[in-house]
Formats: structure tokens, C-alpha cells, sequence
């Protein structure tokens, strides 16, 4: 299983490394990891520890 958020469902996503694409074009593969941490979720009534990103993290502490 990929890591990914428990709420919003981000992922990683690829890409190619702007400084990498000069005269002789020759483009290297990079990887965004979306930040993610450990916190107890309440689903279905109990908590569950569960992987959020950070800003689905920062939207829960604003609704609680």
C-alpha cells in the first residue's frame, strides 16, 4: 500500500527536476512525498491512528 493520507488521499507525485534540464537536456526524476504524521482519527466512534498530511492536520485542529 502507498503511503497517502487517511482523509484528502494525497499521494506522492513525480516529476522532473527543473535545474537538471540545461543545453544537454538530460532530465532527472525526482519525488514529492507528501508530509505526513501519526494521529488519532475518530471513525466510526473510536480512535484510530491513522497517516494525515499536514494540512488536513491543521483543518482538523481549526474545526475542533
Amino acid at each position: 500500500m502507498a503511503r497517502s493520507c487517511a482523509i484528502c488521499g494525497k499521494t506522492s507525485m513525480g516529476g522532473f527536476n527543473p535545474q537538471s534540464s540545461g543545453m544537454n537536456r538530460v532530465r532527472a526524476h525526482r519525488r514529492c512525498e507528501p508530509n505526513l504524521h501519526r494521529l488519532q482519527v475518530e471513525r466510526g466512534g473510536k480512535l484510530v491512528n491513522a497517516l494525515v498530511c499536514t494540512r488536513c492536520r491543521r483543518t482538523l485542529a481549526k474545526s475542533a
